[in-house]
């Protein structure tokens, strides 16, 4: 029997690769979109098993309308994607305050409040997987992406709060860090602040996100099969890192991490009470 899925931002990227799949193999999706015209595809050809929803989740109420009413209309949900969200480049004094509100709210509060929003019915139907789409930039920093990680960081914290607390009614927990795919993500949806000469030294993502320098080693299309294939498979970790590069990366920080903290212990220890 098939599953149902709530994955947001369908349009592109992650969301439209997992979409295509699901789709192909029977499943049911409904997905979040802004705008109807890239999944029209989906609508004319599934129209019994993709339910397209138009949300910016950046509106709160919205987001809680539309799962109270996706999971009134297809009674239980059995995944809970949280896709939407975009990339902003810049260093953090190049960044305007409409700049640093905006991606907070899509990609911190947004994935938030969508997830807030299932809980109630997974609890109730004491099933459910949750996927966080983060990034290896939730555990591994660089210079002129101090927002993106901000709230990578920021809703890796929360849903490792949520995964125990939850864990009791049967939902699983998985938090996704991709490394660099080639999805709009970098050549498309990724916004870049107004840049100054001051932080010229720190401009060298530009690099990055121009195709004629060279193309992200991920696949796209493999990582949003991963994602699927883990919600089946009961060894699945908290935290599933997708590209050797990423993971690489990901391991010599947290070595790093652990090297410097190990370099604390007088220090930490200098601060408790001994009474």
């Amino acid at each position: 029997m098939g599953k149902t899925w709530l994955i947001t931002g369908v349009s592109s990227g992650f969301g439209y690769e997992m979409t295509k799949q699901l789709l192909e193999k029977g499943d049911t999706v409904i997905g979040t979109v802004r705008s109807k015209n890239k999944v029209e595809e989906f609508i004319s050809k599934y129209p019994e098993t993709f339910d397209c929803r138009i949300l910016d989740v950046t509106d709160v109420p919205a987001v809680h309308a539309v799962a109270d009413d996706a999971f009134a209309k297809h009674g239980k949900i059995d995944v809970i994607v949280s896709n939407a969200g975009y990339g902003l480049f810049g260093a953090a004094e190049e960044l305007t305050d409409d700049e640093v509100n905006h991606i907070i709210a899509t990609n911190l509060t947004g994935s938030i409040m969508l997830i807030r929003s299932a809980l109630p019915y997974l609890r109730k139907q004491e099933s459910g997987n949750i996927i966080q789409i983060s990034s290896y930039g939730g555990q591994v920093a660089f210079a002129a992406n101090s927002m993106y990680h901000a709230t990578k960081f920021g809703i890796e914290g929360f849903c490792e709060s949520v995964a125990q607390e939850v864990a009791k009614y049967n939902i699983k927990m998985t938090i996704v860090e991709p490394g660099g795919a080639r999805t709009e993500f970098r050549y498309g949806s990724a916004k870049v602040a107004k840049l100054t000469p001051e932080y010229d030294h720190v401009h060298g993502f530009l690099n990055m996100l121009d195709p004629a320098k060279g193309l992200a080693p991920g696949d796209p299309a493999k990582m949003a099969s991963r994602i699927i294939e883990s919600v089946d498979k009961p060894d699945t970790p908290l935290h599933m890192v997708l590209g050797s590069q990423a993971l690489k990366a990901t391991i010599e920080r947290l070595e790093e991490r652990v090297a410097v903290y190990k370099t604390q212990t007088e220090t930490a220890a200098s601060t408790d009470i001994t009474e």
